[in-house]
């Protein structure tokens, strides 16, 4: 029987993986690929009035419903926000869900951004990819290990810029034109964000602020004819997978471009 084909989107917080990877992941579902999304932190932090609870509820929800706009499946946050430590209890969390859905291609966050749950969630989710098969490492909770191939790609920094203010410049470039109102109406259900923005971050419209980092990419690019894209970095196929191949250029065809 052939291998189901899985997408696995990761964001460390809910609303992360509409920023950057959301485009990528609606056209592989669109391509027969099974959507699913796991934000590794559950967003406890993000609120300026809501208690710890309701605030877990409210995004998890909203987070749901987002996911729901491609059918994607949503996993709920493991931690709370800046509880994603690199650790064992977490990487073992972690790989339950990489297990379970046994991803052929894993959308991650960047190894270098502007905060650390955001890098912490790059480590944690290639080390889960990596010990998937490995039978005497038990997941939490327990999940049969799979074997199958899995294609790693880190998706642009917010606002395309490490820690240290330096541009990341991909070497893919996703053509989203066609999904960006699709991010934008995903984003749009993480309603308690733009107030939660608005007050720590100065983003008057953080719809605005992605269209904006889509642009950036597309100008990266160097095409003048495209309007907006997603950028990735490919992880090394080595111990992930049996032969080196990009597997979104192979799937997605024109839509992905190289530098």
């Amino acid at each position: 029987m052939a291998q189901k084909l899985t997408a696995l989107a990761v964001g460390a917080h809910p609303d992360d993986v509409e920023f950057v990877m959301a485009g990528t992941l609606s056209l592989l579902a669109k391509a027969g690929f099974e959507p699913h999304i796991l934000t590794v932190a559950n967003g406890s932090g993000g609120t300026a009035r809501h208690s710890r609870e309701e605030i877990i509820r409210i995004r998890c929800k909203e987070a749901q419903r987002a996911a729901q706009v491609i059918g994607a499946k949503y996993h709920p946050g493991l931690v709370d926000d800046l509880m994603v430590y690199y650790e064992d209890k977490l990487v073992r969390k972690a790989t339950a869900v990489v297990r379970e859905v046994a991803p052929t291609i894993v959308l991650l966050p960047s190894l270098a951004d502007y905060m650390e749950d955001h890098m912490i969630t790059a480590r944690v989710i290639v080390t889960a990819c990596f010990i998937r098969g490995i039978k005497n490492y038990p997941s939490i909770p327990r999940r049969k290990q799979t074997t199958q191939d899995v294609y790693l790609y880190h998706a642009q920094p917010l606002m395309n810029r490490d820690g240290m203010r330096n541009l990341v410049k991909p070497s893919l470039f996703v053509d989203v034109g066609s999904e960006i109102k699709t991010k934008e109406e995903m984003l749009r259900r993480h309603a308690s964000q733009k107030e939660w923005l608005d007050v720590s971050q100065g983003q008057d419209s953080y719809l605005a602020t992605m269209r904006n980092m889509c642009s950036e990419i597309a100008k990266l690019s160097g095409r003048k004819s495209l309007k907006f894209a997603e950028g990735f970095r490919q992880h090394s196929h080595v111990a992930y997978s049996l032969r080196d191949k990009d597997m979104l250029r192979e799937v997605l065809g024109a839509k992905v471009m190289k530098r």
